[in-house]
Protein backbone atom coordinates (compact mmCIF):
# COMPACT_ATOMS: atom_id res chain seq x y z
CA UNK A 1 0.00 0.00 0.00
CA UNK A 2 1.26 3.16 -1.34
CA UNK A 3 0.79 6.73 -0.15
CA UNK A 4 -1.34 9.19 -2.11
CA UNK A 5 -1.08 13.05 -2.11
CA UNK A 6 -4.93 14.22 -2.01
CA UNK A 7 -5.68 17.81 -2.58
CA UNK A 8 -9.17 18.51 -0.63
CA UNK A 9 -10.93 21.37 -2.05
CA UNK A 10 -13.58 23.04 0.77
CA UNK A 11 -14.85 25.59 1.94
CA UNK A 12 -16.41 24.07 4.82
CA UNK A 13 -14.28 24.25 8.17
CA UNK A 14 -16.05 21.49 9.63
CA UNK A 15 -16.03 19.01 6.74
CA UNK A 16 -12.19 19.96 6.13
CA UNK A 17 -11.74 18.79 9.67
CA UNK A 18 -13.47 15.58 9.26
CA UNK A 19 -12.14 14.66 6.21
CA UNK A 20 -8.63 15.50 8.01
CA UNK A 21 -10.05 12.78 10.46
CA UNK A 22 -10.93 10.13 8.40
CA UNK A 23 -8.22 9.97 5.99
CA UNK A 24 -5.53 10.01 9.72
CA UNK A 25 -7.62 7.07 11.07
CA UNK A 26 -7.22 5.00 8.15
CA UNK A 27 -4.72 2.45 7.44
CA UNK A 28 -2.22 4.46 4.85
CA UNK A 29 -0.69 7.56 5.81
CA UNK A 30 -1.48 10.02 2.80
CA UNK A 31 -0.52 13.82 2.38
CA UNK A 32 -3.38 16.12 2.67
CA UNK A 33 -3.08 19.66 0.62
CA UNK A 34 -6.31 21.81 1.70
CA UNK A 35 -7.35 24.86 -0.66
CA UNK A 36 -10.67 26.76 0.36
CA UNK A 37 -11.76 28.26 -2.90
CA UNK A 38 -12.01 27.55 -6.26
CA UNK A 39 -9.16 30.22 -7.61
CA UNK A 40 -6.74 28.61 -4.87
CA UNK A 41 -7.22 25.19 -6.28
CA UNK A 42 -6.27 26.39 -9.66
CA UNK A 43 -3.29 28.29 -7.97
CA UNK A 44 -2.34 25.57 -6.15
CA UNK A 45 -2.32 22.70 -9.47
CA UNK A 46 -0.26 25.81 -11.49
CA UNK A 47 2.22 26.10 -8.54
CA UNK A 48 1.31 30.10 -8.47
CA UNK A 49 1.84 32.47 -6.11
CA UNK A 50 1.63 30.95 -2.49
CA UNK A 51 1.85 27.27 -3.56
CA UNK A 52 4.92 27.61 -6.19
CA UNK A 53 6.80 24.36 -4.07
CA UNK A 54 3.23 22.69 -4.32
CA UNK A 55 3.59 18.75 -5.27
CA UNK A 56 1.42 17.76 -7.94
CA UNK A 57 -1.92 15.60 -6.19
CA UNK A 58 -2.36 12.16 -7.14
CA UNK A 59 -6.20 12.54 -6.06
CA UNK A 60 -8.65 15.12 -5.76
CA UNK A 61 -11.80 15.69 -3.89
CA UNK A 62 -13.81 18.41 -5.21
CA UNK A 63 -16.69 20.46 -3.35
CA UNK A 64 -18.85 22.18 -6.19
CA UNK A 65 -20.20 24.73 -4.12
CA UNK A 66 -16.90 26.76 -3.86
CA UNK A 67 -15.95 30.65 -3.58
CA UNK A 68 -14.15 32.41 -6.57
CA UNK A 69 -14.57 29.50 -8.58
CA UNK A 70 -17.84 26.90 -8.62
CA UNK A 71 -16.31 22.94 -8.53
CA UNK A 72 -17.52 22.82 -12.01
CA UNK A 73 -15.16 25.65 -13.70
CA UNK A 74 -12.72 24.07 -11.43
CA UNK A 75 -13.22 20.45 -13.05
CA UNK A 76 -13.85 22.32 -16.24
CA UNK A 77 -10.12 23.71 -16.04
CA UNK A 78 -8.27 20.52 -14.78
CA UNK A 79 -9.75 18.25 -17.81
CA UNK A 80 -8.68 20.50 -20.54
CA UNK A 81 -5.47 21.14 -19.31
CA UNK A 82 -2.92 18.40 -20.33
CA UNK A 83 -0.77 18.67 -17.22
CA UNK A 84 -3.93 18.04 -15.13
CA UNK A 85 -6.51 15.95 -16.87
CA UNK A 86 -5.34 12.97 -15.74
CA UNK A 87 -5.52 13.33 -12.05
CA UNK A 88 -8.85 11.82 -10.91
CA UNK A 89 -11.58 14.15 -9.70
CA UNK A 90 -13.86 12.80 -7.33
CA UNK A 91 -16.84 15.44 -6.61
CA UNK A 92 -17.65 15.21 -2.77
CA UNK A 93 -20.03 17.77 -2.12
CA UNK A 94 -23.63 18.01 -0.23
CA UNK A 95 -25.26 18.81 -3.56
CA UNK A 96 -27.64 15.96 -4.89
CA UNK A 97 -28.73 17.88 -7.74
CA UNK A 98 -29.11 15.93 -11.06
CA UNK A 99 -28.22 18.89 -13.20
CA UNK A 100 -24.68 18.96 -10.63
CA UNK A 101 -23.99 15.25 -11.00
CA UNK A 102 -24.66 15.50 -15.18
CA UNK A 103 -22.60 18.37 -15.16
CA UNK A 104 -19.74 16.59 -13.28
CA UNK A 105 -19.67 13.41 -15.72
CA UNK A 106 -20.36 15.77 -18.87
CA UNK A 107 -17.10 17.41 -17.59
CA UNK A 108 -15.64 14.27 -17.21
CA UNK A 109 -14.87 13.59 -12.87
CA UNK A 110 -13.78 10.18 -11.84
CA UNK A 111 -17.19 10.12 -9.94
CA UNK A 112 -19.78 11.83 -7.71
CA UNK A 113 -20.35 11.21 -4.13
CA UNK A 114 -22.73 13.58 -1.74
CA UNK A 115 -21.73 14.01 1.62
CA UNK A 116 -23.25 11.62 4.34
CA UNK A 117 -25.01 14.13 6.30
CA UNK A 118 -24.19 11.84 9.51
CA UNK A 119 -21.31 12.04 11.20
CA UNK A 120 -20.11 8.55 11.10
CA UNK A 121 -21.37 8.11 7.50
CA UNK A 122 -19.16 10.94 6.18
CA UNK A 123 -16.56 9.28 8.10
CA UNK A 124 -17.23 5.68 6.83
CA UNK A 125 -17.99 7.58 3.07
CA UNK A 126 -13.90 9.18 3.32
CA UNK A 127 -12.78 5.95 4.84
CA UNK A 128 -14.24 4.00 1.73
CA UNK A 129 -12.96 6.58 -0.82
CA UNK A 130 -9.73 6.13 0.44
CA UNK A 131 -9.64 2.36 0.40
CA UNK A 132 -10.79 2.39 -3.41
CA UNK A 133 -8.47 5.04 -4.39
CA UNK A 134 -5.72 4.21 -2.62
CA UNK A 135 -5.85 0.29 -2.24
CA UNK A 136 -7.71 -0.78 -5.48
CA UNK A 137 -7.34 1.70 -7.71
CA UNK A 138 -4.00 2.00 -9.94
CA UNK A 139 -3.67 5.72 -10.41
CA UNK A 140 -1.82 7.38 -13.17
CA UNK A 141 1.90 8.76 -13.28
CA UNK A 142 3.07 11.99 -12.69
Amino acid sequence: MESIHILLVEDNEGDIILTTEALEEGRILNKLSVVRDGREAVDFLNKDGAFKKALTPDLILLDVNLPKMNGHEVLKYIKQHEKLKKIPVIMLTTSSSQEDIDNSYQNYANCYITKPIEVGDFMKAINQIEEFWVNLVKLPSK
